[in-house]
């Protein structure tokens, strides 16, 4: 057990990484369509571009959605409401009539006249409740039909024949006049207004019931396709009842191959691919980007960006596949550029539009778009701090966007009589989203502990609480940093190297000074030098040591990581030459690892650009009268040394940059000690 623990322990990363893996394949495959891959790619109004189809079985044409939302519609609107009657209220009004006629009528003189009125009325009350009277407002019309529920019984009638309140009073004078009662109608219609309530109300629930039945029932097909017949020709354009079959073929392929029995092989299939892109992308950052494969935390910075994208398209697909043009995705290689470098922000965007494919419709005219303006993302964003930059590559994102569809729509409709417009708006709004890289940038510096050229404007700022305190304790480191800053900035520009990360780094490569900032010549000003004093060992361990407090210090005040690889490889594991020479004269030996730093080599073209120009820039100091030709020969003694020394081997750097970053260093020394070239007399 112990040697388990032991194994995990030492073999942490590479567990995490397998299981990043394994996560990352499963959450994918998890988003992908829950069906098979229909061989054909098809549009409405498009011209089929296959040979002729015909039906592998048969098969149901379904409805379309439009069709079916209408046939709700219809059912909804033409569904016959139910109302309920209340069979008591008849008996009621009229105990109420004959209650209040009993109390009008106490004196047996008007018995005649009682029972004339008490026949009128109860002949009134049979008649309104007939069908009964309704209380609401009529929404309904006169001639709909309406069902009548009485108990267990259902009556269809028109909604007319139900008499509404409002109507009672007009009801009631017709009836007394054609019973001739004129003489005592103003009573009678008191009482008859006083006796009759509403019994008739609509039942809700029933009439739901009764649509949600309809609905229910609706056929979702409208026929049926056999075996053999043709759907489609080449050429033919796909519109109609013709989109519908090959929708409603596509729809049962699909749950054809999505069985039981065939699930597991349809994931296994998508796990295979799947973790094939995943593996590419792994044996990419392997083989040519190593210092972030070993980093988990930029790892699963890269994963975590393309398991969002495949996510944001899954769900525009699902809600309308119309729009899946206005997911951003341009916004990934902006991004992995922006950390990392160009190179594997775009093979990253392609790995991501690979995965892509399974989802959106039409993939291949999808995945040109994207390559496409991604690669335009990483031809046209550069120096992203400046923001009027990106705004003039969304700019040109959009355009490339726009051109390629519109080239893709001539190719397959040949006109242009029906060309949409407002799928134009959809990539308008994909680069109006891409701007939202600003605040993701910085959002995922915060969260991931990443930096990008924004952060490293603000590290740049010489205001800068560590900056300051570097000036104050080493005035004379400060003015060297800013030397090698000036130097570092323009080789990078002069070979296409990122000149913002090289500054930076520059400018904080030597903090580790301000523990022993005497121990540096460019800082003792009373010219008491304490290596006078040392051994030549110990000279050397305190000049080597500003390495390692450096680092220190870095992570103390919370630099990035990529500025600390700056402090780390600037000597990389070159030898404190003077006090190693020093210690031979003195003991006629020395052991060289007491006079080499701890390296490591510079392990890009940003950290090796700063050796040299630290070096250079450094050792300058020493020259005695310079001259052109002086400095001249001086850079290229020092940099063919370091070149020797394999100072370089870990960079990916190549000869013709390491002799522009010579002509560099050359003209700004010239420029720094006011030089010309010397010409012959």
């Amino acid at each position: 057990m112990k040697q388990f623990f032991s194994f995990l322990s030492r073999n942490q990363a590479a567990i995490y990484r397998v299981f990043l893996f394994l996560l990352s394949t499963f959450l994918v495959i998890y988003l992908l369509p829950k069906g098979g891959q229909f061989k054909y790619n098809f549009q409405k109004g498009k011209p089929w571009q296959y040979e002729n189809l015909y039906a592998p079985f048969s098969f149901a044409i379904k409805k379309s959605e439009a069709e079916l939302t209408q046939e709700k519609k219809n059912i909804r609107e033409n569904t016959i409401p139910y109302f309920e009657y209340r069979l008591n209220a008849k008996d009621k009004a009229k105990a109420q009539f004959d209650e209040l006629l009993k109390t009008s009528f106490v004196d047996s003189l008007f018995e005649v006249k009682r029972r004339t009125i008490e026949t009128i009325g109860y002949q009134f009350i049979d008649q309104v409740y007939r069908f009964g009277v309704i209380d609401e407002v009529a929404t309904t019309s006169q001639e709909d039909l309406i069902y009548l529920k009485r108990g267990n019984e259902v009556e269809e009638i028109t909604f007319g024949q139900l008499v509404q309140t409002s109507e009672l009073k007009d009801l009631i004078e017709d009836f007394i006049v054609k019973n001739k009662a004129q003489s005592f109608s103003e009573f009678l219609a008191i009482l008859l207004n006083r006796a009759i309530t509403p019994n008739v109300t609509k039942d809700n629930k029933l009439t739901e019931d009764s649509i949600a039945a309809s609905l229910e029932a609706i056929n979702p097909n409208q026929g049926i396709v056999e075996k053999g017949g043709r759907i489609i020709a080449k050429g033919e354009v796909v519109e109609g009842t013709t989109f519908q079959i090959l929708t409603s073929l596509q729809d049962e392929y699909q749950s054809l191959v999505w069985s039981k029995n065939n699930r597991f092989w349809l994931i296994f299939g998508y796990a295979m691919l799947v973790s094939l892109v995943f593996l590419m992308l792994f044996l990419f950052l392997k083989k040519y980007r190593d210092e972030i494969f070993s980093n988990n935390t930029k790892v699963t910075f890269i994963f975590f960006n393309i398991i969002l994208m495949v996510f944001l398209t899954t769900i525009v697909v699902k809600l309308d596949a119309n729009y899946v043009y206005v997911v951003p995705l341009c916004i990934l290689p902006l991004i992995l550029k922006a950390f990392f470098d160009p190179r594997l922000g775009l093979f990253v965007h392609v790995l991501t539009l690979l995965l892509l494919g399974f989802v959106v419709p039409n993939s291949f005219e999808f995945l040109f778009l994207q390559i496409i303006a991604g690669i335009v993302t990483i031809l046209t964003v550069s120096e992203l701090y400046r923001r009027a930059n990106l705004f003039m590559s969304v700019g040109q994102i959009t355009i490339v966007y726009i051109i390629g569809y519109f080239a893709f729509y001539i190719i397959q409709e040949g006109n242009v009589l029906n060309l949409e417009f407002k799928n134009f708006g959809f990539f308008v709004l994909a680069g109006l989203a891409t701007l939202f890289a600003h605040p993701l940038i910085y959002f995922y510096e915060k969260l991931f502990g990443l930096v990008s050229d924004v952060s490293l404007l603000e590290l740049s700022d010489t205001n800068s609480k560590l900056l300051k305190e570097l000036s104050n304790k080493a005035p004379g480191t400060f003015h060297h940093s800013l030397n090698v800053a000036n130097l570092a900035e323009a080789a990078a520009n002069e070979i296409g190297a990122n000149a913002m990360l090289v500054r930076v780094g520059a400018l904080y490569h030597d903090i580790g000074k301000m523990e022993n900032p005497t121990s540096f010549t460019e800082n003792q000003l009373s010219g008491y030098n304490v290596h006078d004093e040392l051994p030549p060992k110990e000279s050397a361990r305190v000049i080597i040591d500003h390495v390692i407090n450096g680092i220190e210090m870095a992570r103390r005040k919370k630099l990035p990581d990529r500025i600390i690889d700056f402090i780390r490889t600037h000597h990389g594991t070159t030898v404190v030459y003077y006090f190693y020479k020093k210690q031979e004269r003195l003991e006629g030996t020395a052991q060289i690892e007491d006079f080499q730093y701890p390296g490591p080599l510079p392990f890009s073209k940003e950290t090796a650009i700063l050796m040299m120009a630290d070096s250079v820039e450094a050792a300058s100091k020493s020259l005695k009268e310079p001259t052109s030709s002086k400095i001249d020969s001086f850079v290229e003694k020092i940099v063919d040394g370091q070149m020797k020394q394999g100072q370089f081997l870990n960079a990916n750097i190549t000869f013709k940059e390491i002799q522009s970053i010579k002509k560099v260093l050359k003209k700004k020394l010239n420029n720094i000690y006011h030089l010309r070239v010397e010409y012959p007399e």
